[in-house]
């Protein structure tokens, strides 16, 4: 490392280091806002903006369009674009994607675009990559893949959601003008005027399943002080505060820790996107330990994605909808395409939701002070070409090189 980059990131770190303390006494409550500025004052360094947390049960939110709302998770296929091939494959995926929506909706083409079947969906949720698929790409095949917010593929799933007048969300692989050569994760919330109302970026990538490989997607963690200094801390951990309810989307799986203090935030409805397993079981546990509604949509078996036998990722207990109280309101029934759909109570959620009672004083000092192997930004000097690459990287980083 350079001098010149030692200087730079002892300013981050100064300059972050108050910002931690807010954010951290945002996310877990207790002093306050007020308290934790001037916490971070006294450490020297600059709040990067306040954090959005309930405070006694109060937490911020929009007027409600409706009273309730209906949701449908759609449990598809994983088939990866062909780089070799690159645009047909795409436009192949994305009008699966779109046929898919209009299935969920009961308004499909050969019906002439009448609602022939079922009621209309007031929030439709995908799985991480229904369009551009999974492959363990190199870093130069990921940025041919990854496309841009707003892009035509985003413009054409907005058209379907302001066509139906609802929010439809999923995953993809994204692309942003201000981190050249990155490629984020992102979580796209699409809503019913056609424009994108949120993204929000992977928090962090599981590490140790991939045996000495290593994701190269990048994530909040990866970038984390230069990702604070952009956009705050609020937006670390973001809650879209939408018309019918707060949603949070994460494809983090198995991460206990960050779906509580996403509901701390203030999300009532937490879609937990992950493709390869684990959202039902999550997404039950979530509900009912964190009292919100969850949405596990996973992926179905998926003939044909290349490098992977069809079963791939479709082991778990299929897709769920699920409320506060940890109680199963719909679910898939087999591994294949499918949709789970059921009708959430929003407005009487709010009303009469109470929060589970986190003892902050018992556990700020552990989480305060808590080291992991595995520090931030790893992504801030160097971005690994391949998983081989990237799996070294963490390699040397978790032995503190």
């Amino acid at each position: 490392m350079s001098r010149k980059t030692d200087q730079i990131d002892t300013g981050r770190r100064d300059l972050l280091a108050g910002a931690g303390v807010a954010g951290l006494a945002g996310l877990l409550g207790g002093t306050g806002m007020a308290q934790a500025q001037a916490a971070a004052g006294d450490a020297g360094g600059a709040v990067a903006g306040p954090v959005s947390v309930a405070q006694k049960g109060v937490y911020e939110t929009v007027p409600l369009r409706q009273e309730s709302i209906n949701v449908c998770a759609i449990q598809s296929r994983v088939r990866s674009v062909d780089v070799r091939n690159l645009a047909p494959t795409m436009k192949a995926n994305l009008d699966h994607a779109l046929g898919l929506i209009d299935v969920a909706q009961g308004s499909v083409e050969a019906w002439n675009g009448e609602r022939r079947w079922g009621g209309k969906q007031d929030l439709i949720c995908m799985h991480e990559f229904p369009i551009q698929g999974f492959q363990p790409w190199t870093r130069s095949e990921l940025n041919k893949v990854a496309f841009e917010l707003p892009g035509p593929e985003v413009d054409a799933i907005g058209e379907r959601a302001k066509r139906y007048g609802c929010y439809i969300a999923f995953g993809c692989y994204a692309k942003e003008k201000d981190w050249p050569r990155h490629v984020i994760n992102m979580s796209v919330i699409v809503g019913p005027t056609g424009e994108i109302v949120a993204k929000h970026w992977k928090a962090r990538n599981i590490l140790g399943l991939f045996g000495e490989d290593a994701l190269i997607g990048t994530t909040v963690y990866d970038v984390l002080d230069r990702y604070v200094e952009m956009y705050g801390w609020d937006a670390t951990l973001p809650v879209a505060r939408t018309d019918i309810g707060n949603i949070a989307m994460t494809a983090v799986g198995i991460e206990p820790l960050l779906y509580q203090c996403l509901a701390l935030k203030g999300a009532e409805i937490l879609i937990m996107s992950v493709t390869g397993g684990s959202n039902a079981e999550s997404a039950r546990m979530t509900a009912r330990y964190n009292r919100i509604y969850t949405v596990g949509v996973g992926n179905s078996a998926s003939p044909d994605n290349i490098g992977f036998m069809e079963a791939a990722g479709a082991q778990d207990e299929g897709t769920v909808i699920v409320d506060p109280r940890g109680t199963i309101l719909a679910n898939t029934s087999n591994h294949h395409e499918d949709t789970a759909s059921a009708r959430i109570p929003i407005g009487d959620f709010r009303k009469t939701r109470r929060f589970p009672e986190v003892p902050v004083a018992l556990f700020r000092p552990v989480l305060a002070q808590y080291e992991p192997l595995f520090q931030p930004n790893n992504f801030l000097e160097t971005l690994p070409e391949t998983y081989k690459e990237a799996g070294k990287l963490v390699r040397e980083r978790l032995r503190g090189r």
